[in-house]
């Protein structure tokens, strides 16, 4: 079972994008779950999201403690939000910057595998917003492979509409640009 741990601020679409990813592996025969974590926070609050995908049913609700991945939408919260907690010793963090690999774990200390892209830049290019939700899940399925990236094409239509394919636009270009070490 593939579990994943998502960080963001409340309205970047941290949510909606556990939920895209569910539904499209779902859509692929796999069982998955997605469901966030908040309290009361306004706009602009960390939030997290998580997402479980496996080739049987998953009798697991609770939160996820100890992800095999972190995506984070929001480089920000890498100084509020301790993001690397209980991810598994081969876990990865999947983060949306402009800094290399190497800069990010020389600036965090972060010990494991490490991926980045700057799903901010190709979303503004791609969507004419910042919001990099749906392009930061190009990164997640590079690094996980846990479904095709041309499953979301049909999720985002059904999702967004007109917008649906400038979604995975946006998304494949970040499939195609992220950079993991290891």
């Amino acid at each position: 079972m593939l579990e994943v741990r998502l960080h963001g601020r409340g309205g970047q679409g941290a949510v909606t994008s556990a939920e895209l990813v569910a539904e499209a592996a779902i859509n692929e025969g796999k069982y998955a779950q997605a469901f966030p974590s908040f309290g009361p926070e306004r706009r602009g609050a960390p939030v997290r999201a998580f997402i479980r995908v496996d080739d049987g049913p998953i009798p697991l609700r609770n939160e996820i403690d100890e992800p095999d991945v972190v995506l984070v939408l929001d480089p920000t919260l890498i100084r509020v939000v301790n993001v690397t907690e209980g991810l598994k010793k081969d876990g990865i963090v999947v983060l949306n910057t402009s800094k290399t690999v190497a800069e990010i774990k020389k600036e965090y200390g972060i010990k494991g595998k490490v991926a980045t892209v700057n799903a901010t830049r190709i979303a503004t290019e791609n969507l004419g917003r910042p919001i990099a939700n749906t392009t930061m899940l190009g990164a997640l399925l590079k690094v996980t492979g846990v479904i095709p990236i041309e499953s979301l094409k049909e999720t985002f239509g059904h999702r967004f509409g007109k917008l649906g394919e400038k979604n995975f636009k946006s998304c494949q270009a970040a499939f195609a640009e992220t950079v993991m070490e290891g």
